[in-house]
């Protein structure tokens, strides 16, 4: 398995789902994981993690703050020393068909999944500079390139992110940071674990693979691109959907 000794990982929305997930195998992976969320289950998370001999502290955090960002890394900076790798996986959905969307629902969902990867990443990226060194990888989504129907606002931000990937990957690259994404298909979620099993028969159905994936299936690809044998891929989507969707 690929090795994160002695390195500090930020990982948002990380209480639940894939950034538990992704958490869970970074800190085996040797990892001082911050678990970043709103929700206290990411303290128990930290708790659990820490009992079994894992480095992971908890910081509740709300992404859309620029304060509370600003505050949680300058603690982060003051208690370990340096930022190592960040994983933007924080993100919400508001699904509604286009025509009976409401502004708050569009806006709700460009703040969390989109605007918050500017805040987070723009206060984190001069503390790897500093050290010349840094590996960010952030949450797009398969509709982010396909598209699904009620998912117009979540869809847009996905693929936004991989229009950020692209873009911030050739800024910072001469500072040794890569920039990537990973573009989950479907996954096991509180979300699918509330549909009608035909549905999830359905989607499972579309999988070349034969199942539905797992945050640790999803974990697994950040953590190669978070690897330092990782270092000459950057700019990247990254699609892990067990070949739903192929480009």
């Amino acid at each position: 398995m690929f090795r994160l000794d002695d390195q500090v990982a930020i990982i948002t929305g990380a209480a639940k789902g894939i950034g538990a997930g992704i958490t869970k195998i970074f800190a085996k992976a040797g990892a001082q994981v911050v678990i970043w969320d709103i929700l206290d289950e990411g303290q128990e998370l930290a708790n659990n993690l820490t009992s079994a001999g894992f480095k992971t502290m908890f910081q509740k955090v709300d992404v859309t703050s620029t304060e509370q960002i600003n505050q949680a890394v300058d603690t982060i900076m003051e208690t370990l020393g340096r930022i190592d790798i960040l994983i933007n996986n924080a993100g919400i959905i508001r699904d509604r068909s286009f025509l009976k969307m409401s502004e708050e629902e569009w806006g709700t969902v460009i703040e969390v999944n989109l605007n918050s990867l500017y805040k987070v990443t723009k206060a984190v990226i001069p503390h790897m500079k500093a050290f010349n060194y840094g590996r960010i990888i952030s949450a797009s989504s398969v509709n982010g390139s396909s598209g699904a129907f009620g998912q117009t606002n979540y869809s847009a931000t996905k693929a936004a992110v991989q229009g950020f990937t692209r873009s911030l990957c050739k800024e910072v690259g001469k500072y040794g940071i890569t920039v990537n994404c990973v573009a989950p298909g479907f996954i096991e979620s509180d979300m699918t674990a509330s549909m009608p099993q035909e549905v999830i028969d359905k989607g499972i159905s579309m999988i070349p693979v034969g199942r539905i994936g797992t945050p640790e299936d999803m974990a697994y690809a950040y953590l190669f691109l978070a690897s330092k044998e990782a270092a000459f891929i950057s700019g990247i989507t990254l699609h892990a959907n067990g070949g739903a969707y192929a480009i």
